[in-house]
């Protein structure tokens, strides 16, 4: 009889310990999986979607925070301005989507920095931050299908072109309005300074320098430049 109840004590224990270690596991997972806040929506125009990286639609607006995995959808007037918690910000054009593939920045942790993101489609405008210029230099990537960019301290346009630029080449075309930016793909590399334009075809096409403005509106909304989300050039906002 002692027999038997100190085993059924012992299963007992052990179904206990197995339940224990159940829950452990799921609330370790579901904290792992959990995205952290990267960045936040600081000024929207009009529809802004987000799709999260379990497939879900949600709808975004000011002070809306944006985390790892997100991709950002602007709607066909719509201009959202984002904020990194390394304090670079992204301005969204309408007809845009922009993933966030992994962000990190910590102040007391330079060599942990990374910038990964992708514009899938449309254009933007980016305002580095911290990340990039402390630590490794190469922490900062922007993708895209033709190209990657890295950056040196920067305020750039990108721009891709899918039958929907008013007559010019499909494509990814660049303006850099500060510091410098480095487009490579499969052929090398081209650095692009200040005031200088550049256009790449596809990821196989060796990124070339145009001799000015190919014809790309550069202008944002006077409502955006009136909520101090530009920078002044001359009579342009960028």
């Amino acid at each position: 009889m002692v027999r038997v109840v100190g085993t059924k004590i012992k299963h007992y224990l052990i179904a206990i310990s197995c339940v224990a270690a159940f829950f452990t596991v799921a609330f370790y997972a579901v904290n792992v999986s959990a995205a952290a806040p990267v960045g936040t929506v600081t000024y929207v125009s009009g529809p802004l979607f987000v799709k999260k990286a379990d497939a879900s639609v949600k709808a975004l607006s000011k002070n809306s925070v944006v985390e790892q995995g997100d991709v950002v959808i602007t709607e066909k007037r719509t201009y959202a301005r984002i904020k990194f918690s390394d304090d670079s910000e992204v301005t969204l054009r309408p007809g845009s989507e922009f993933k966030i593939e992994s962000f990190s920045y910590e102040q007391a942790k330079p060599k942990e920095d990374k910038y990964s993101v992708e514009l899938i489609k449309g254009g933007l405008r980016a305002i580095s931050g911290h990340v990039g210029k402390r630590g490794d230099p190469d922490s900062y990537k922007m993708k895209t299908r033709a190209a990657v960019i890295g950056i040196r301290g920067t305020v750039f346009e990108l721009r891709i072109c899918a039958g929907d630029c008013d007559g010019l080449a499909d494509g990814l075309y660049f303006f850099v309005a500060e510091g410098s930016i480095m487009v490579s793909n499969s052929t090398g590399s081209l650095t692009i300074g200040a005031g200088q334009y550049a256009y790449v075809k596809d990821f196989n096409a060796a990124p070339v320098m145009l001799p000015g403005n190919p014809g790309i509106d550069l202008n944002l909304p006077n409502n955006f430049q009136q909520a101090g989300g530009c920078i002044a050039r001359g009579s342009q906002c960028f």
